[in-house]
């Protein structure tokens, strides 16, 4: 089930890998997540002597709890060696850029999909935008003719 997610990325960035990974969190923030309160808008990965960290990831306080917590902590992201290895190789290229675009639960625990994305021009999303509508437009076409 899908907790957050950043629709935009995949308008301002054309994904060229994704990536699966584990974050590290506190009580509060599984239970906040759970319900589905949090903010990936302006979060982004930062690679950091061999570690991974989700940063400007906003999760506010599960309201139930009495202590004061930080919202937009550092959050360490669980990664293979490898897989970080090659987030560096990749991200080092001109324009790329290492986004979160989903937080979800996996059974019992809660994933980041992560990808790695090259910034889109002025154009290429006006682009995308007339593919999208006139894929919408096929789709409806097509249902009426089904039916």
């Amino acid at each position: 089930m899908i907790l957050l997610e950043n629709k935009r990325i995949s308008f301002d960035y054309e994904i060229l890998e994704t990536f699966e990974a584990g974050i590290v969190l506190d009580g509060w923030e599984v239970k906040s997540l759970r319900a589905k309160h949090g903010n990936l808008k302006s979060a982004w990965v930062r690679v950091r002597d061999g570690e991974a960290w989700l940063e400007n990831c906003s999760i506010p306080a599960w309201r139930y709890s009495d202590e004061i917590q930080p919202k937009e902590r550092p959050r360490k992201l669980l990664l293979h060696k490898r897989e970080i290895e090659k987030m560096i190789a990749k991200s080092e290229e001109k324009g790329r850029t290492i986004a979160p675009t989903k937080i979800y639960t996996k059974g019992r625990t809660i994933k980041c999909e992560i990808v790695i994305g090259k910034g889109r021009k002025k154009y290429e999303k006006r682009q995308v935008l007339k593919t999208r509508d006139a894929e919408r437009e096929v789709r409806k076409v097509m249902k009426n003719f089904n039916s």
